[in-house]
């Protein structure tokens, strides 16, 4: 039996005691209740050290960190559990595979292709990358909706290309990526393919081995999971080949005066203490999205979206960035109004009880291109109402009004 959207509501304590639309969702989600009661049931029955002691809550702990990997492995259909690194979020996750493989497999006179959509978390490792082995840079251009046609893709890649990273779903444009293209292009040209999924991830099914990335990187938290916990997806026999990003306690099998012997992946890359707690609650957040189920999220999230597009399509001076298509926009709808700046747009929604994002969205060279300089950004779950929608676009109708425009 499907959810009502007041079920849905319900399971999220935060949406039944604050009075705000939150329509910032693409920075984080909401957490729904098992999501807050698995992680604290760790630490009131599990709480312990994992992977460390032989004494029944050690155990228990890392049995419980250990089944939070298989869950993470079956939600992207990796091969093998060991396939899946639990990180801290796609930042770090995206800096391992840089420093681990970027740095050690590219060099001087390879090309590193990013695409101009890349949230600075998949753009900055790779600058780092290309600095420190004299690669180049290449960057895949998009069309000013964010699509990326065949002829760009083929314009940004060569012979020299060993390896491309690329957004999934873009955080500022809401176009998907084209990744079957982008990862022919790179079988072609034998490089490597670096997927950012935070931004998908919460809305979409992912097959890791029918896409056929290499790498691929999500956030707990935007899958309203817990903050502090992440996701790094690589192909095993990469993983094996690669030296640690982290050394320390607990990814070695064995340390003398002179050196260290590492442990097998994923341990190898998962040094110090981890975040157990962290792992049992993104498992909890993967059950609750394959139980609620992704048709009944996207068919919610098309419709919220719909109704928010067609609403500030209607509003004289605004100007909604990328396609004009809901279905193109996975719940992210980025818009500037003339003559007032972002951050004023966004005090004027917040005064009305509006939750949104305004800025550059940690993609300068994205709105650079598109020859903005910020913009606002509502971004849509499953969870909103029309109401709150509604209420979003009462309130931007009279933005240039209350800033004294007088329309």
């Amino acid at each position: 039996m499907l959810k009502t959207i007041e079920q849905i509501r319900a399971e999220f304590p935060l949406l039944t005691h604050e009075k705000t639309a939150y329509l910032d969702n693409a920075a984080t989600a909401q957490r729904p209740q098992c999501v807050l009661d698995a992680e604290r049931d760790f630490y009131r029955c599990h709480n312990a050290n994992p992977l460390r002691g032989f004494y029944p809550l050690s155990v228990a702990a890392t049995e419980d960190y250990e089944r939070s990997r298989v869950a993470a492995q079956k939600f992207i259909h990796a091969a093998h559990p060991e396939e899946i690194i639990f990180t801290r979020n796609t930042t770090e996750s995206l800096n391992l595979v840089a420093y681990s493989y970027g740095l050690s497999h590219i060099k001087a006179g390879d090309e590193i292709v990013v695409s101009i959509m890349e949230h600075h978390s998949n753009l900055l490792p790779w600058q780092m990358v290309a600095r420190q082995t004299g690669a180049k840079l290449r960057f895949l251009e998009c069309e000013p909706d964010g699509s990326l046609p065949q002829e760009r893709i083929d314009a940004a890649f060569s012979d020299k290309t060993r390896l491309v990273a690329v957004t999934h779903v873009s955080n500022v444009l809401g176009h998907e990526t084209p990744v079957d293209k982008i990862v022919a292009a790179a079988r072609n040209a034998g490089a490597v393919v670096v997927l950012d999924a935070a931004q998908s991830s919460p809305h979409m099914p992912i097959d890791v081995t029918a896409l056929g990335v290499d790498f691929l990187a999500f956030s707990g938290h935007k899958l309203m999971g817990p903050m502090g916990i992440g996701v790094l997806y690589g192909r095993k026999e990469l993983l094996e080949e690669m030296p640690p990003f982290l050394t320390g306690g607990e990814m070695i099998d064995s340390v003398t005066r002179e050196g260290a012997v590492y442990a097998e992946v994923p341990h190898k890359f998962e040094a110090g203490t981890v975040n157990a707690a962290g792992a049992v609650g993104l498992a909890a957040a993967i059950r609750y999205i394959e139980e609620t189920g992704f048709p009944l999220m996207q068919e919610r999230e098309l419709l919220l979206t719909e109704r928010a597009l067609r609403g500030l399509q209607a509003i004289p001076h605004i100007h909604v960035m990328g396609s004009e298509k809901a279905s193109e926009h996975t719940g992210i709808l980025s818009f500037t109004i003339d003559d007032v700046h972002p951050h004023d747009i966004s005090a004027v929604l917040e005064s009305d009880g509006v939750d949104v994002r305004a800025g550059h969205h940690c993609a300068q060279p994205l709105l650079t291109y598109l020859g903005v300089r910020s913009s606002t950004r509502a971004s849509l779950m499953f969870y909103n109402t029309e109401a709150e929608v509604d209420a979003f676009l009462n309130s931007v109708e009279s933005v240039r009004r209350r800033m004294g425009y007088g329309e």
